[in-house]
């Protein structure tokens, strides 16, 4: 049996019961203090990181007992990480194991506070790690480590859906889940359920077999340019249309992307709109925050009209060459995209949910543009 001090975000209990496996009440756990070393907030992300420093001194916890299970598991999760289990002394003299960085691999930012931690990010990392420890004994490290960003964004999916405020007139009724199995994880994820559901007579429904398609949430946005009265779309080629058959696999629509960890939907709506289109957004309208499919994915959708400045030379080509992204913008009026939404031309939902929006809200955007202008003479 082995000794471990642990002096970051698995002091956070509900974590390292998630990483060990089992209940942090069966563990033999007491605070302890690790000699000239010190915790800091790492640059690269909101977790801790530790360095060796004369007379500074790291405030953790010790346990005791730990068997090679349990280390198999710490090292699954702390691989992503870069870190080296090394033996040391801590303060009372006791012998114990530290998970270090490997040197150079994190920078100190400040000082890390476990308090703060837990308000701001112990949700997200709990969501996180039951993912990642659901594919030991079947995936190897590197191919976790690969997923993280998007394990990070499927985890702050969970965090947002927490707080959303929709549908009060439905049904909360009791639902029972037999089996929950991800059958397929990379960019996106694919879960199969066994389930049965309350039904409005009152009783449970028979149990039965679902899948369902698992992303990130992500930020829409079309921008208007309420002086010009025009709009601005992008143009790229989408997986959908593709799988499905369709001749037209290039499609228009709102510029998009997935909310990264810690952004408001209003941030995400901001740097897209940079990224893809080169273009700086004033202030956005919000249309509304759906499912794009609530039957098979879990994809969200916040979607926004952006006031912006839109003259000729704005369109181009952009996109992230890092995520091979290869975007086309295009410039149209309000009239022209009226036109294709009512001819039934656009195959692209919140692009169609826009075009109606703005529609119904255009004259209010454009007088109170017109009474913020100053006039000349």
């Amino acid at each position: 049996m082995r000794n471990l001090f642990i002096y970051g975000s698995l002091r956070h209990l509900p974590l390292l019961e998630i990483v060990l496996g089992r209940p942090a009440s069966d563990l033999d756990l007491s605070p302890a203090k690790l000699p000239d070393h010190r915790v800091s907030a790492a640059a690269e992300g909101p977790f801790p990181t530790i360095a060796a420093e004369p007379g500074a001194e790291a405030e953790g916890l010790l346990i005791r007992g730990l068997s090679e299970a349990d280390f198999a598991r710490l090292d699954f999760y702390e691989g992503a990480f870069d870190y080296d289990l090394l033996p040391l002394t801590l303060a009372d003299g006791q012998k114990a194991e530290v998970y270090l960085p490997q040197p150079g691999r994190w920078q100190a930012n400040g000082p890390w506070s476990l308090t703060q931690w837990e308000a701001d990010w112990a949700a997200l990392s709990c969501h996180a790690a039951r993912e990642v420890m659901g594919y030991m004994g079947r995936n190897t490290q590197a191919e976790v480590d690969a997923m993280f960003p998007m394990i990070r964004r499927r985890a702050y999916q969970q965090v947002l859906a927490e707080q959303g405020q929709h549908d009060p007139l439905t049904l909360h009724g009791k639902i029972e889940i037999a089996r929950r199995e991800r059958v397929y994880a990379n960019f996106f994820a694919l879960d199969e359920f066994d389930l049965r559901h309350e039904t409005f007579a009152g009783g449970m429904s028979a149990q039965m077999e679902r899948a369902v398609f698992v992303s990130a949430d992500a930020a829409l946005v079309l921008p208007y340019d309420p002086v010009r009265d025009r709009v601005l779309l992008v143009e790229q080629l989408r997986m959908g249309p593709l799988a499905r058959g369709d001749a037209t696999c290039w499609q228009l629509e709102p510029i998009a992307g997935h909310i990264d960890v810690g952004e408001t939907a209003e941030q995400a709506a901001r740097r897209e709109a940079h990224e893809e289109a080169g273009i700086i957004l004033g202030r956005l309208e919000p249309v509304g925050n759906v499912y794009a499919s609530p039957g098979n994915a879990t994809e969200f959708f916040h979607i926004f009209v952006g006031l912006a400045d839109l003259p000729d030379a704005v369109t181009g080509t952009g996109g992230l060459a890092s995520e091979h992204e290869d975007i086309r913008s295009h410039l149209m009026s309000f009239d022209d995209l009226m036109a294709l939404a009512d001819a039934q031309a656009l195959a692209n939902a919140p692009l169609v949910a826009s075009a109606y929006w703005l529609a119904r809200h255009r004259d209010r955007l454009r007088s109170e543009e017109a009474e913020s202008t100053p006039e000349t003479t």
